[in-house]
C-alpha cells in the first residue's frame, strides 16, 4: 500500500484548519451548554457568577418547578399535538400531491403547479388572513396550528423531483401485475422515497416545534398556547410569573429557592431538547435527501 507523504504546507493547512473547526464548533455549542449549566445549578447560586464549565450547586429544582405550572404541562401537550398531527398530515399530503404531480399524464398538471406557485407568491396579508382564520372559527381551535399549513409549495417541488427520478420501468411493471395507484404509492414510491420523506419531516416537524407566532397573534385563549410561545413570552417578559400569568408560581419560586433565570434556563432546555433528540435517528437520511435535492433540483 503505497502512503502519500504530506509536503509541510499540507501539515500547517490541516492543524490550522482542525484549530478552526473546532474553535468555531466550540463556540457554537458553548451558550447551549452555558444555558443547560444554569438550568441544572440553584437558582439563587447562579446570582453570584463565576459559572463556566459546570454547576456548582447541582440541583433539578429548576425542572421540577417548571413542570408544576399546569399551564406549561398544557403547553407542550398542545405543541406535542401539532408536532405530531401537523407533520403527518403535512407529510403525508405533500407526499400525495408531488406524487400526482410527478405523473406526466396528470390533467391540467401545469395549471395546478402555476396555482400553488402562483399563491405562494402572493398572499392575501395578515389581516386578511386572521379574518379568514376568524370566519372559520380556528382562532378558538387547535386546529389552527394545523389546517393552515398543511402543504408547503417548496417541499412538494421536492418530492416530485425525488418521485421522478424513480424509473418508470417500476410502475410499468407495477401496472402489468394490476397495481393501483394508491397502493403502489404505498407500497412502491413511498419506501423508495424514505431519505426525502425523513428530510420533509424534518422540515415540517421543526417548523412545528418551533413556531410561536401564530400563538401569539392569533390565539387568545392561553389554554391554546404551545411551548415555542409560552417560551418567547417568558423569554420577554420581566417576571416569570407574568409570563405564565399566574401567582402561584411566584409562590412556589419564593419558596423553592430558585429563581425566574434558573426558570427561564430550564423551560429553554426542554423546549429544546426534543428536537436535539430526534435529529440524531434522521440525520442520515437528512443529508442523503439534501444531497440529492440539491443535485436533482
Amino acid at each position: 500500500m503505497m502512503v502519500i507523504k504530506e509536503s509541510t504546507g499540507e501539515k500547517v493547512f490541516k492543524v490550522f484548519n482542525y484549530s478552526f473547526l473546532t474553535s468555531l464548533g466550540f463556540l457554537t455549542f458553548y451558550p447551549f451548554f452555558y444555558v443547560l449549566i444554569l438550568s441544572l445549578n440553584d437558582g439563587f447560586d447562579s446570582l453570584k457568577g463565576g459559572l463556566y464549565f459546570w454547576p456548582r450547586e447541582l440541583t433539578l429544582q429548576n425542572y421540577i418547578k417548571a413542570f408544576e405550572d399546569p399551564l406549561i404541562l398544557n403547553a407542550f401537550s398542545i405543541s406535542i399535538f401539532r408536532t405530531v398531527v401537523g407533520t403527518f398530515l403535512c407529510v403525508l399530503l405533500t407526499a400525495l400531491a408531488g406524487y400526482a404531480l410527478a405523473r406526466k399524464d396528470l390533467p391540467g398538471r401545469g395549471i395546478i403547479t402555476f396555482f400553488f406557485f402562483f399563491t405562494t407568491i402572493f398572499s392575501g396579508g395578515l389581516i386578511p388572513f386572521f379574518i379568514l382564520l376568524r370566519s372559520l372559527r380556528l382562532t378558538s381551535s387547535i386546529w389552527i396550528y394545523v389546517l393552515p399549513y398543511l402543504y408547503q409549495f417548496f417541499n412538494i417541488i421536492i418530492m416530485r423531483t425525488y418521485f421522478q427520478t424513480i424509473p418508470n420501468e417500476i410502475r410499468e411493471s407495477a401496472v402489468i401485475d394490476g397495481c393501483g395507484e394508491l397502493k403502489m404509492f404505498f407500497k412502491i414510491f413511498f419506501p423508495l422515497s424514505l431519505p426525502m420523506i425523513a428530510t420533509i419531516t424534518l422540515f415540517y416537524g421543526v417548523g412545528h416545534w418551533n413556531d410561536w407566532f401564530v400563538g401569539a397573534f392569533f390565539v387568545a385563549d392561553k389554554n391554546l398556547k404551545p411551548a415555542a410561545t409560552i417560551l418567547q413570552k417568558i423569554l420577554s417578559e420581566t417576571n416569570f410569573e407574568q409570563a405564565t400569568d399566574t401567582n402561584r408560581m411566584n409562590f412556589n419560586i419564593n419558596r423553592a429557592k430558585t429563581t425566574p433565570e434558573a426558570l427561564r434556563m430550564a423551560f429553554l432546555m426542554i423546549t429544546t431538547l426534543p428536537i436535539l433528540c430526534v435529529y440524531p435517528f434522521l440525520q442520515k437520511y437528512f443529508i442523503k435527501g439534501i444531497m440529492i435535492g440539491s443535485i436533482k433540483g
